[in-house]
């Protein structure tokens, strides 16, 4: 009794009413966080907008669902609070959690508004009321557009991950959902880290806020060791299962970088015997409900996800994250370490890179103020000695089923001819063997080659050779144009793109190698594999400019890809809807990443 007295005292002395207070103690909640111990006073108190920068797991989600069920008045049936979430796992995972908030608030109803379900049957529980709508942004602006939810009269508006929901270029979205509401409202931000975009929409649609950072800002928790391993590129898969094998406990996410990467990793540990899923943005909604109810029961050992995709992943018990490809944006790393190390246990972060991307570990390392350390991918005879301790282990712990007492003079009988050691060797020997096999022959994955140092140029950009060409009816516009959309990079992330009539060559950032490489690992075009290799050109030649003054447009010859794109000719880059084919661009690459 001395102890719940204690811990609700903690949560009473924030300002919390009765009701929420009963909640906790239902919930067993014992100490409120740091971020929810300066938080809460301020929201319960001032009428005012805050920026909180907390880290992934931190209880932000209490930080602001507290405050904002003691303000709704649950007697109105009207939309007063609307809080919005970047993906629908965390959208249904907000809503989840306000419910049991307020499940000793009489009439207080919590409406989840999200893609991938019914419009209408999400319109009808607005309609019966609900003072709370928890949304995506994209829905939301959908249901507005229809005028089937009402946001004028709200007064409280929260932006929850605010950095992912820019990062997933909402911020069109955002403006135009905001533009609904009072200007009167209370806008709350909470964000992991704090890049430019969120302190421009902070700066845009909050009147002198508040800012309460609990750490430093886009800094990971201090519960998250971080390590790198450095590999081949081709080795990156086998890398990542000798990990596993070396980790025999291991309940982790895995982070890809696109959808065909993440069905590609998780298939291929399905057939090699691991427990393993895919969560990304092209599995339905029952599906990826039934995938995360078999990773939070352990039915699944290795998640592999997007980003976008693991943003309603709530698990406290995640002991690794491994990165099998680091992210695009370097914010984006503090979400992925988020996953674990989270309500006070510790948990590891892994980084499988290329010796072209070491560099990038100094950027992620600056950003959180924390050192990775660097270390070796276990040899297979180090994992055959971590599973067969991990065996003995499992042995030793193992509760007896006397069920089997029935059948011990028998099995006596057949091994009565074996001593105790000779026992204890070919049981082990029977479960061990699949490791031992597979693994007697192995070689190190941490021998680096260096051929590709001669690749690259004096900039620091490498050099690559692709079999299409003016044949295929590329010109240097239509073959960078195609090689952007395909690659998913930025305006300038391509440079020195020389077509010749049977192949042509093209430059990047050495630290896009890694991603270059593996996007056209199997890619096809008219049936027809399309092969891109580092080549040994330093594209220092002047043909690739002459070429862009005398092709300014124009040249293909009406192929299409298997996949649907058709490079078009200059018409397309010279008129008025330049802007309009950039944004489909940009919502084609965003859709990839989930």
């Amino acid at each position: 009794m001395r102890l719940i007295f204690s811990y609700m005292n903690k949560f009473e002395e924030l300002g919390l009413g009765e009701a929420i207070i009963k909640a906790v103690n239902d919930m067993g909640f014992e100490t409120p966080s740091e971020v929810q111990e300066k938080a809460i006073p301020i929201l319960l108190d001032q009428d005012t907008d805050i920026v909180a920068l907390a880290q992934t797991g931190t209880g932000k989600t209490a930080a602001f669902g507290f405050p904002l069920i003691e303000k709704i008045d649950s007697k109105s049936r009207i939309t007063q609070g609307l809080i919005l979430s970047p993906t629908r796992e965390l959208c249904l995972q907000i809503t989840n959690e306000l419910k049991n908030y307020s499940k000793f608030v009489p009439g207080l109803n919590t409406v989840a508004i999200y893609g991938g379900a019914s419009i209408t049957d999400q319109a009808k529980q607005i309609k019966r009321g609900a003072q709370i709508v928890v949304a995506t942004p994209g829905r939301m602006q959908d249901m507005i557009n229809r005028k089937l939810v009402d946001i004028s009269n709200i007064g409280y508006c929260i932006l929850d991950e605010a950095d992912e929901m820019l990062n997933m270029g909402f911020y069109e979205d955002i403006n135009a959902i905001l533009s609904h509401t009072p200007d009167d409202k209370s806008t709350w931000l909470f964000s992991a880290t704090m890049p430019r975009e969120v302190s421009t929409i902070a700066k845009r649609f909050m009147h002198d806020p508040v800012e309460i950072t609990v750490g430093h800002k886009n800094t990971g928790s201090k519960n998250v060791s971080h390590e790198y391993y450095v590999v081949n590129s081709r080795d990156r898969y086998a890398a990542l299962k000798r990990l596993a094998d070396a980790n025999p406990d291991i309940f982790s996410v895995v982070f890809c970088r696109t959808k065909r990467d993440t069905q590609k990793v998780a298939e291929n540990l399905i057939v090699d015997g691991y427990n393993a899923a895919a969560l990304h943005g092209d599995l339905s909604q029952n599906q990826r409900d039934l995938v995360m109810k078999s990773f939070r029961n352990r039915q699944i050992q290795m998640l592999v996800a997007t980003d976008v995709a693991a943003r309603g992943i709530d698990v406290d018990d995640v002991t690794h994250v491994i990165n099998y490809q680091l992210p695009d944006e370097i914010e984006t790393y503090t979400h992925r370490s988020g996953r674990t190390g989270r309500a006070g246990k510790s948990g590891v972060s892994m980084v499988i890179v290329s010796k072209s991307e070491i560099r990038k570990i100094k950027s992620v390392e600056r950003i959180i103020k924390k050192s990775f350390e660097k270390k070796e991918i276990p040899s297979g005879e180090e994992i055959c000695q971590v599973q067969l301790f991990h065996l003995a282990s499992d042995i030793g712990k193992a509760e007896i089923n006397h069920e089997i007492d029935s059948y011990l003079p028998s099995i006596n009988e057949v091994l009565e001819e074996f001593s105790k050691e000779e026992l204890i060797k070919k049981f082990f020997s029977v479960e061990f063997s699949r490791f031992h096999n597979y693994y007697k022959k192995s070689r190190d994955l941490n021998v680096v080659n260096d051929r590709d140092r001669e690749s690259r140029s004096d900039d620091g950009s490498t050099r690559y050779f692709i079999n299409v060409g003016e044949k295929d009816g590329f010109d240097w516009m239509t073959l960078k144009d195609f090689l952007k959309e395909t690659l998913g990079l930025g305006r300038d992330a391509l440079s020195r793109v020389d077509v010749k009539e049977n192949f042509s060559f093209f430059n990047t950032s050495s630290e896009q190698q890694e991603t270059v490489l593996s996007v056209f690992e199997d890619f096809k075009m008219d049936g027809r594999k399309v092969n891109v290799e580092v080549s040994k050109d330093s594209g220092r030649r002047s043909g690739g400019g002459r070429r862009r003054r005398d092709n300014d447009g124009g040249g293909y010859k009406g192929k299409r890809r298997s996949d649907g794109f058709k490079p078009k000719g200059k018409k397309r880059f010279g008129s008025d809807s330049q802007s309009g084919d950039n944004q489909r661009r940009d919502r084609r690459k965003r859709s990839d990443r989930r």
